[in-house]
């Protein structure tokens, strides 16, 4: 039997032919009578074996699965096909094809299945509702691990069954086929017992005693399929075939993918037998990549054709990146030395030499480089001198062209420094460079070079061509030259560090061409006086003397250097004269006698006897210097024993410094005899052995006194100082060897130098003296070159350490020292890595490295290098895709096929290839494409109509039917795919096309596809006549372009509505005819991308007809109209074919529909639409979404969606009962128990206690997390995200077309219009000014934080996500408030749900992820992913705040609670304070600034609700962000015209917070505020100042703004009135920009213009009227808040003529109460402790404000019209009457205005006052008014004598200090105890003995005020009057007198009463003393 009739068997409808023809197969497999080579050409055996389990009757199944499996893994080895011919190599890329989609398809599952949002504890197997997961007869009912409230009933279906099921299903609309049962018929009004949503886990029938192990074993898991595919497909990399490579490598990229997700980098640990086996396989992987790249590599050569040698060098590129990606995800550095596959290891290292790999790829570079040093560290030694060399190779030829450069340029300067830095390492380039740089050149170097530059030359002094340029320069052959020229070009060598390189290393290298150069060097200098310029000379000298020590050690008789070197010390004539100067020549000399050579030290003698001889003063010193002396002393500073110099530096000191000064006065005194002083210089000695006594021994002058005594000594008569020497050489010593700058200043002394000599001739029997003086020369003669700093750099002085003296080796060798030292200088410090060797040098890779560095270095880039040696093509491929497609003119070549229909199968295979090409390169290119690009390409598709390449997707019925030929058949399919990709991805592009011809080219290519598309839409009566991928592809083109806004208008000749209710149509058949006829996904697993991609469809739809259908009621279309089955009647199905989409065994498909659901019932009509489709489901709508929502086995995007339905349907109006006509009836519920049924409100409460609602929804809120999830996956997924997957995805590619910023957003995100609070004053009312978030029309096709959840389906990167359902609970809690807020309010504090809300997100959390965005570090897709998350969580805090903000309107007690209120508003301020100036995007900076108007909201709310309470917590949460909420704040007023919200509520928020604070300044007066106040922090933080003052000015500029809106004018008043008023910086910025000035002018162009318009009579004059009174009351309000407590203020005010400009508007004033009590409290202000204020009051002018004021005579001041005011209003109790009497009291205190007051008798009014009867009434306010004024005119003498002459005062107010009032008793007291100061008040006082008995009764008083005020009044009358005496003697006053005065003493104060306590003591002490005396 023919194999394929067997295959074709397999799909047979008797199972038991299927069987037989499945035994059969694996029969002959079993037996090798067939291979799976053999069976994988058979197209319909994949499709059979997949259709094997949709039969009815399912066997065999193991053995089915097994033959899967083995058929993939056969698959796998079809790779090794391409090595054969015959045509193989087509076979192998259908495998590599397939096996790619495989990779493809498991990563997008694999990150779907790892996306917490669509996680989910249900692990459904068969759809819920199939027949299958309801079937009794097989096993009851399951269980959900984590069961809903209510019920656990199946979950609802509209589906028919024909089995038996559980009644109450949601099934039971279909009453007609329930068996008769009618009293299920009521299913829908009852809350069920069991949830319909907790089906637990259903497995597929007859499976579950398998064993799962024992399965498992037999399948591929992960790792193995992806090492698997590496295994077999790396060896086609080595094919030959270009199109193979490709190929190979895009399924290696795919896998490489999946391998970041399924191998953990632990597997190199893991010692379980898998990971043994894995790791073998890995290293056979790694080692098989490595000899790819090495035969790719081996292939680059000259011999090879060019197209071959392109190929490999491509190959190994490619090759070469993948196989480090590979590693970068599998093996991490640190482990790189457990992999040692040595053909790995070539390649890395033949990598690491590769100079264009590094370029192109630097990062890639980066890690090979880091590889093989864990690999091996010989290769890696090699790599790292070779690259150094490399780069010193491009520093020699960069100095070398600049060098030249400025040579041509005549320059006088070169800086060589940055290249001679590293040019010394290039060993193959030194000889050019050292030509160039010693070149003796006026041009190059100039006449010197910087100490620097001189430093660098240092590196190359042992090159042999150096001594050729020297002689070169001082030959002999250049006397006819001009010698300022010749000596120029050895300049570089005069300098001290290039001389002391010569010397000290030079001279000593082993190295014969080296030593033989340096010794050339010196002597062509030593040598070359005759032939320098004097000034070459002179400078060579200079340099010379630092290097004397160093070169004296070479000093020798027997050479010609040693010779010249002795010279140096030798004076020529009896003049004196010689090579160096005196001094050095006598430093020299005295330095060559420690020579270890007899002959020179003889010959130092003799030099020395010069300066001895002609010493000044010689005759008179000792010794005398004859020849027997001279001749013996070669020897004398020759020690044997050389000692070692140490001294204690220890931190502490034994010794004091009395003790020093002692012995140093000892030592110096002349009348102490020698040998007391002689001990003393011995412990002087012993003493400096510390380091710290150094210092107290300097500055006493020891060192100089030494010298002199030294001096005295050598004297002709100074044997009798020769004691003391030893002791005092020894302390010279130790502070000269100590002391560098001692040990320099002493150096620089020839007579010091030649005293010691001196010395030591005169002890050289005294071995000790000889030591220390020898020692001491040793000191002083090589101090030059012991400085080690002087040599090197990079070498500081540590001065807190004694610094060792130190000489260098070349001294040490070469000198006979007497000191033990430590040495320094082994080698040079100049030294420098030794160059490859020539081993290194041989190896091909490294000299072909070195040339390439060389090459392009000097050809300055690779491609001048290229078209130098004419490689102009190859020139052109160096670059990237998109930089060589942009220099052809390609579009010209590819346009043909753009506008020409394909007339052939080779056509279509060619055009084919194109569409590949195209995709490809857009694919690159598409976040970057050129609009020009764009439109080339759109504009073909568009015009060439109907012969573009969008009419080949719609192909005629006879071509279709033509089909027959197999090839021709894939290679349309294959067309089709591409055609459909191509269409795609330019979706995708066009979305960032921003200019209007493209706009138009976009929107017209997305209509046109659409309905190109929907012409694709074929379909037949029956379902499985469908081309299922044709199907799909089809719907996933739709789905792209429905995702795009607006993607129906573009079209000429349809109408918007009539395309998108086609599309419905067409939809709606295919979800009908896919799933409906089909009970869902149950009986099939085919077709499961057609629902998904339809019901994506229909859901981007839904927001299409929501924007284009807003006139009409579309929602009706949406129904599907009938369910005709043979077993029902017919009923219309309506929206209830969503059902089972929303308990489909897909969460996407789930989610999905909940979607459209959500989007349906964004509008009335939906809500109807579909609670009306939904009665005949137990529970109808509201138990269905409710339950979906409460399920903790379902993903949160599921349960997101369902949260937006039920929050939609609380916006519709819901009855408090049943009502008939209500639009809505809401929920309905039944009690089986009592029979009852409600509806509405009592039903919603009824449903939500049962579920357990807000319970449910505080553990989501617990549980939710809203970070980031951090997956391990290192791929890009934005390089391998939408057109590579084409048609072989899932739909998740669709949903990667953001919609733009600009359109608004889905109301999936946002359902909601904001939440007003419509009063603007602070009684806000009830809740009724609440109102339900509402559906707002939106053009977005979906929301963007359900993108970015779905993207990461198809993607492997960091992805950021969320728990979406909980972003949205405070939207739905807060429409459930509206709905019921008494209940709703109880139930959010009893779950504490308001707390856990406002504590899910962290401030710093949000701050964190901003920051990140203003400074992106990370991959693009990071930083996108980063944003969602920003969006979602500022989103969330906005409905937070909302949410919070509702609340307080409903119970401002569910907000203030610590618990809650203070961590959140941390939070807000925190938000509040950041300043998204720069950095971020349009739309974040949109959202937060929606966010931020939330917050002010929220916060204004809380202050106007509950100010009192509220205050302290918002005051101390702003004290943290004080500056910087007030620069945003700043920031805000400068957008008024942009975000005018967020102005608006910005400034509304710091109106009302100051607006407290100055509360608050009332209430506190004695300022017990523990937190730092408002005001505090506006006036004394530093930081805060300039903001305040900025803050201010901006506001003023806003009030002074003409054209302003009065709306943002007022606000901005209303910000400035409070800030005035509690901030002294904002008055003073208010003085400094006139706003007082300006306000004054305000109101006299007010006065002017009032008085003109009254001349005009009409309303409009009336209204204008009405108007400039307004401005006037603001611009006195203003005034008002300006001069508050602030007397600059107020002098510029008065300065401003502020009271002329009141008195001319007074007339208006009188007319107008409200303008009057302004101007009162305006001038209360003004007056206030302002004395000159007061007085002006009193002052007149002529009408005209400007001119100077007068003095009144006629009584036409204000001050009168106060006056006349205040009589008139003195006794009826009104607003103005208490504003004026306190002006008044103020003005009281003023001596001008008391003289006014007393001429007016106005005062005469307060006799007419009527008091109550019964002194325990209260006076009134009126009195108490009157005693205030009465008070502050009292203070004063002449007041008190003023009101005493008023008749009847008296008595008036002695009745009124009767009234047990507090207030008022005090007053009239305290107005009493003024005038009884008063000499001519007492006798009348004491003559009233009312007014003597009330105060001494008030001795008696319980109040301690009282008793105070008594006592100091009877003392006030007692003082100076001794009249007094014999009225208070009366008995029973002395009796009160003195019982108050023994009872205070008494008495203990209370702490802070101490100081009135004693006053009061005070008093009675002085009465009871003037009573007594």
């Amino acid at each position: 039997m023919e194999l394929s009739s067997l295959v074709r068997k397999l799909g047979h409808e008797l199972a038991e032919i299927r069987e037989r023809s499945l035994k059969t197969i694996l029969f002959k497999l079993d037996h090798n009578l067939i291979s799976y080579a053999d069976l994988v050409h058979e197209k319909v055996l994949f499709l059979n074996l997949l259709e094997w389990f949709n039969f009815p009757v399912v066997s065999m199944k193991e053995e089915v699965l097994n033959f899967v499996n083995n058929l993939i893994k056969s698959l796998l080895s079809l790779l090794n096909l391409a090595f054969g011919g015959d045509g193989r190599h087509r076979l192998a890329l259908q495998a590599v094809s397939c096996l790619r989609q495989l990779c493809i398809f498991l990563r997008s599952r694999l990150n779907f299945h790892r996306d917490p949002s669509f996680s989910s504890t249900e692990q459904v197997t068969a759809s819920q509702n199939s027949s299958i997961s309801y079937c009794q007869e097989t096993r009851g009912p399951a269980r959900s691990q984590n069961p809903s409230p209510g019920s656990s009933s199946p979950r609802p279906s509209v589906i028919g069954r024909t089995v038996q099921r559980p009644r109450g299903d949601g099934q039971d609309w279909d009453a007609a086929s329930s068996s008769g049962n009618s009293t299920q018929a009521n299913a829908n009004s009852r809350i069920s017992l069991h949830s319909p949503l907790d089906v637990g886990h259903t497995d597929l029938p007859g499976i579950e005693n398998e064993d799962t192990l024992e399965l498992q074993m037999k399948q591929l898991s992960l790792p193995q399929f992806c090492v698997s595919v590496l295994e077999n497909a790396i060896p086609l990399l080595r094919t030959g075939s270009r199109r193979v490579t490709m190929e190979v490598l895009e399924l290696l990229v795919e896998d490489m993918f999946l391998i970041g997700d399924a191998i953990s980098e632990n597997v190199w640990e893991d010692d379980s037998l898998f990971a043994l086996e894995l790791k073998d396989k890995l290293l056979l992987i790694l080692g098989l990549l490595g000899e790819t790249i090495l035969y790719h590599k081996t292939n680059i050569s000259a011999e090879q054709p060019e197209v071959m040698l392109v190929h490999h060098r491509m190959a190994f590129i490619s090759i070469s990146l993948f196989t480090v990606r590979l590693l970068q995800i599998l093996l991490p550095v640190e482990k790189a030395s457990k992999v040692l596959q040595k053909s790995l290891l070539n390649a890395l290292f033949l990598l690491s030499l590769d100079v264009p790999f590094s370029l192109e790829h630097p990062s890639i570079h980066e890690s090979v480089a880091a590889y093989l040093e864990q690999m091996s560290t010989e290769n890696y030694s090699i790599y790292k001198q070779a690259s150094e060399a490399a780069y010193s190779i491009e520093c020699t030829c960069s100095f070398m062209i600049e060098v030249h450069k400025k040579v041509l340029e005549g320059r006088n300067k070169v800086s060589l420094e940055p290249s001679l830095l590293q040019a010394e390492q290039a060993k193959l380039s030194q000889p050019v460079f050292i030509g160039e740089v010693l070149q003796p050149s006026d041009h190059q170097c100039g006449p010197t070079l910087d100490s620097l530059q001189q430093l660098h030359v240092l590196l190359v002094l042992a090159t042999p061509e150096l001594d050729a340029v020297l002689q070169d320069c001082l030959g002999i052959h250049n006397i006819a030259k001009p010698v300022s020229s010749i000596c120029h070009g050895v300049h570089f060598l005069l300098h001290p560090k290039v001389l002391y390189e010569i010397c000290t290393f030079g001279l000593q290298e082993d190295k014969k061409e080296v030593n033989s150069t340096a010794k050339a060097i010196l002597m062509h200098l030593l040598q070359g006086r005759l032939v320098m310029a004097v000034l070459t000379w002179n400078k060579f000298m200079e340099a010379l003397y630092p290097v004397i020590p160093v070169l004296q050690g070479y000093a020798d008789t027997k050479d010609t250097l040693g010779n010249c070197i002795l010279s140096l010390s030798e004076t020529t004539s009896d003049k004196g004269e010689g090579i160096l100067p005196t001094a050095t020549r006598l430093r020299a000399a005295l330095r060559l006698l420690f020579s270890k050579k007899q002959l020179v030290r003889s010959i130092a003698l003799k030099h020395l006897t010069f300066h001895l001889l002609n010493e000044e003063g010689a005759n008179l010193k000792r010794p005398h210097l004859h020849g027997s002396v001279l001749s013996s002393i070669s020897n004398l500073l020759i020690i044997e024993r050389a000692i070692e110099l140490k001294l204690d530096d220890k931190t502490e000191s034994i010794f004091k410094a009395e003790t020093v000064e002692k012995l140093y006065d000892i030592l110096t005194s002349d009348a102490v005899d020698l040998v007391l002083r002689k001990s003393a210089a011995e412990q002087l000695a012993i003493i400096l052995e510390d380091t710290k006594m150094h210092g107290i021994v300097k500055k006493l002058g020891v060192i100089e006194k030494i010298l002199a005594y030294l001096n005295e000594c050598i004297h002709v008569d100074g044997q009798l100082m020769e004691s003391i020497m030893l002791p005092c050489l020894t302390v010279l010593r130790k502070l000269v060897y100590a002391d560098p700058v001692v040990r320099l200043s002493l150096a620089q002394q020839s007579s010091l130098l030649l005293l010691l000599f001196r010395v030591s001739l005169i002890f050289q029997n005294d071995c000790g003296v000889l030591t220390e003086t020898t020692v001491l020369l040793c000191l002083l003669l090589f101090d030059e070159v012991a400085r080690t700093e002087t040599w090197a750099d990079g070498i500081t002085i540590n001065d807190t350490g004694l610094l060792a003296f130190s000489l260098p080796v070349a001294v040490v060798r070469r000198f006979h020292l007497p000191v033990k030292i430590t040495a320094h200088h082994v080698v040079s410090p100049n030294t420098v890595v030794v160059p490859l060797s020539s081993e290194c040098l041989s190896m091909k890779p490294v000299s072909d490295m070195l040339k390439m560095a060389w090459n392009m270095s000097w050809y300055h880039g690779i491609e001048n290098l290229l078209q130098l040696i004419n490689y102009e093509r190859e020139a052109e491929t160096s670059g990237s895709c998109g930089t060589t497609l942009k220099s052809f003119v390609w579009q010209k070549a590819i346009n043909r096929f753009l506008q020409v229909l394909p007339a052939s199968v080779e056509d279509e295979k060619l055009l084919v290839d194109v569409l590949r090409f195209l995709n490809k390169l857009l694919k690159e290119q598409r976040s970057s494409l050129e609009s020009d690009h764009l439109k080339w390409i759109l504009k073909p598709l568009l015009k060439n109509k109907p012969k573009s390449l969008l009419d080949l997707l719609v192909r005629p019925e006879s071509q279709v039917r033509d089909e027959i030929d197999e090839i021709q058949t894939a290679v349309r399919q294959q067309l089709d795919k591409e055609l459909i990709r191509l269409f795609n991805t330019l979706l995708f592009c066009s979305v960032s096309v921003t200019d209007r011809e493209g706009l138009e080219l976009a929107g017209s290519f997305r209509t046109e596809l659409a309905l190109k598309l929907l012409q694709c839409l074929r379909l037949t009566d029956a379902p499985h006549f469908y081309g299922l991928p044709s199907l799909e592809r089809t719907l996933r083109g739709m789905v792209h372009v429905t995702a795009c806004p607006d993607w129906s208008t573009y079209s000429a000749a349809v109408e918007p509505v009539t395309i998108c209710k086609k599309y419905l149509t067409g939809l709606l058949e295919v979800i009908s005819s896919f799933y409906v006829e089909w009970g869902g996904n149950a009986m099939s697993f085919m077709g499961k991308g057609v629902t998904k991609s339809t019901v994506l469809c229909l859901l981007h739809l839904s927001h299409e007809m929501m924007a284009q259908a807003k006139d009409m009621d579309w929602i009706s279309l949406w129904s599907l109209p009938y369910d005709s089955s043979e077993e029902q009647i017919l009923s219309q199905l309506g929206l209830a074919w969503l059902v089972p989409l929303w308990v489909d065994r897909d969460p996407e498909v789930r989610f999905t529909a909940l979607g459209i659901g959500s989007a349906l019932t964004s509008l009335e009509t939906g809500c109807i639409a579909l609670a009306e489709s939904c009665q005949n489901i137990s529970g109808g709508l509201w138990g269905t979404v409710i339950n979906i929502f409460l399920d903790q086995s379902e993903c949160s995007m599921v349960r997101r969606e369902a949260a937006f339905i039920l929050q939609n349907l609380l916006v519709i109006p819901i009855p408090t009962g049943d009502v008939k006509d209500c639009i809505l009836r809401g929920p309905c519920v039944h009690d089986e128990e009592s029979g009852l049924s409600e509806t509405g409100k009592p039903a919603l409460k009824a449903l939500l206690y049962h579920c357990q609602f807000y319970e449910h929804v505080n553990q989501m809120v617990k549980h939710c997390y809203l970070g980031c999830y951090m997956f391990d996956l290192n791929s890009s997924k934005a390089d391998n995200l939408i057109t590579e997957k084409g048609d072989i995805t899932d739909f998740d590619d669709s949903l990667i077309w953001k919609a733009p910023s600009s359109q608004s957003r889905s109301s999936h995100s946002q359902l909601t219009s904001e939440t007003l609070i419509r009063s603007a004053s602070p009684s806000l009312g009830s809740v009724t000014e609440l109102q339900a978030i509402v559906p707002t029309n939106s053009t977005s096709f979906i929301p963007e934080t359900v993108v970015d959840r779905l993207m990461a389906q198809g993607q492997s990167d960091t992805t950021t996500t969320e728990s979406p359902s909980q972003h949205d609970s405070p939207i739905l809690l807060h429409n459930l408030l509206v709905v019921t807020p008494k209940d709703t309010g109880i139930a959010l504090q009893q779950a504490h749900l308001l707390t856990a809300l406002s504590s899910l997100v962290s401030a710093h959390l949000v701050e964190r992820c901003i920051l990140e965005l203003k400074a992106p570090l990370g991959h693009p897709c990071h930083i996108e992913h980063v944003k969602a998350q920003v969006l979602l969580l500022l989103q969330y805090l906005s409905s937070v705040s909302r949410l919070l903000k509702s609340c307080l309107l409903v119970d401002s007690q569910l907000v203030l609670q610590d618990e809650l209120l203070k961590p959140f508003l941390g939070n807000t301020f925190m938000i509040l304070a950041i300043r998204p100036t720069d950095g971020l995007d349009t739309e974040l900076t949109t959202v937060l600034h929606e966010t931020w108007v939330d917050f002010y909201n929220f916060l204004t709310t809380l202050l106007w609700k509950s100010g009192q309470i509220s205050f302290p917590s918002v005051a101390a949460a702003l004290a943290n962000h004080c500056t910087a909420i007030i620069d945003t704040i700043c920031d805000y007023i400068h957008l008024s015209t942009t975000y005018p919200a967020l102005y608006m509520a910005s400034l509304q928020f710091l109106s009302v917070l100051l607006n407290e604070e100055g509360r608050r300044q009332l209430q506190d007066k004695e300022g017990v505020c523990q937190n730092p106040t408002i005001s505090f922090l506006l006036d004394r933080v530093e930081r805060c100042q300039a903001s305040v003052t900025q803050l201010t000015a901006l506001i003023i500029q806003v009030c002074e703004r003409k054209s302003s809106k009065d709306v943002l004018k007022e606000v901005a008043t209303n910000a400035l009135l409070s800030l005035l008023a509690v901030s002294k910086n904002a008055q003073k910025c208010a003085l400094e920009v006139d706003l007082i000035d300006s306000c004054i002018e305000n109101m006299k162009h007010i006065h002017a213009q009032l008085n003109l318009d009254s001349l005009k009579p009409g309303k409009a004059q009336k209204k204008k009227e009405e108007n400039l009174i307004k401005q006037l009351r603001r611009s006195m309000q203003l005034l008002r808040n300006c001069l508050f407590q602030n007397e600059e203020c107020k002098m510029a005010a008065l300065k401003a003529h502020l009271v002329p400009v009141l008195h001319s508007l007074w007339p208006w004033f009188l007319i107008d109460d409200s303008s009057m009590q302004i101007v009162l409290h305006l001038l209360c202000v003004y007056t206030a402790n302002y004395p000159a204020g007061c007085a002006s009051l009193c002052w007149t002018s002529s009408g005209q404000s400007s001119l100077p004021p007068a003095r009144s005579a006629a009584g036409n001041s204000l001050m009168h019209n106060i006056l006349k005011l205040a009589s008139q209003v003195s006794n009826d109790n009104s607003p103005i009457q208490q504003v004026v009497f306190c002006l008044l009291s103020n003005l009281a205190l003023s001596h001008d205005c008391k003289g006014i007051i007393q001429k007016s008798n106005f005062l005469q009014n307060f006799l007419s006052l009527s008091l109550p009867k019964g002194s325990h009434k209260n006076p009134g306010n009126v009195s108490t008014l009157w005693l205030k004024l009465l008070l502050n005119i009292s203070f004063g003498e002449d007041g008190q004598q003023m009101i005493m002459k008023i008749n009847g005062f008296l008595d008036q107010i002695v009745e009124m200090c009767k009234y047990k009032h507090k207030s008022s008793q005090h007053l009239a007291l305290l107005i009493l105890h003024n005038i009884c100061f008063s000499p001519t008040n007492k006798p009348k006082i004491l003559a009233n003995d009312k007014a003597v008995s009330v105060l001494s009764a008030c001795l008696e008083s319980d109040s301690c005020t009282v008793r105070r005020i008594g006592a100091a009044s009877l003392w006030a009358l007692l003082h100076n009057y001794q009249k007094a005496k014999v009225t208070l003697k009366n008995p029973s006053i002395r009796r009160r007198i003195d019982e108050a005065y023994s009872l205070v003493k008494k008495t203990t104060p209370q702490p802070e009463e101490n100081e009135l306590h004693a006053y009061y003591l005070k008093c009675l002490e002085n009465i009871v003393q003037l009573l007594d005396c």
